[in-house]
């Protein structure tokens, strides 16, 4: 396993680990609003809700961090696309190349 790969292993293990996280602090304090009886636009404001304004901006934390490790793991998979892409085109040989094949194939067999 390469390098890279293992890189990505290790963004997308962190990925699915904040995501988990994200999911339980949002049901958390989902089931909190509700037993409150809260609006939601007043409940989820760090202002209005200094109790729960630490929970609030770790859950803002956890979303953009996601969306940073799946920005790198976009990255990585077009950076490996762009590479396969690259290497089809330079395992292809050139069409002076493949002339040159071809009229030697037509002098060994005949053509």
């Amino acid at each position: 396993m390469e390098t890279d790969d293992r890189e990505l292993i290790v963004v997308m293990r962190r990925y699915f680990a904040v995501k988990a996280e994200l999911a339980a602090l949002t049901a958390q304090l989902e089931a909190e609003r509700k037993a409150a009886g809260a609006e939601i636009g007043v409940f989820y404001d760090p202002r209005q809700n200094a109790e729960r304004a630490a929970d609030l901006q770790r859950s803002h934390h956890l979303k953009a961090e996601m969306a940073s490790l799946m920005q790198r793991a976009e990255d990585w998979g077009r950076a490996a696309v762009a590479a396969d892409q690259r290497d089809i085109s330079e395992a292809e040989p050139d069409p002076e190349e493949r002339q040159s094949f071809e009229k030697r194939a037509d002098t060994l067999f005949g053509g």
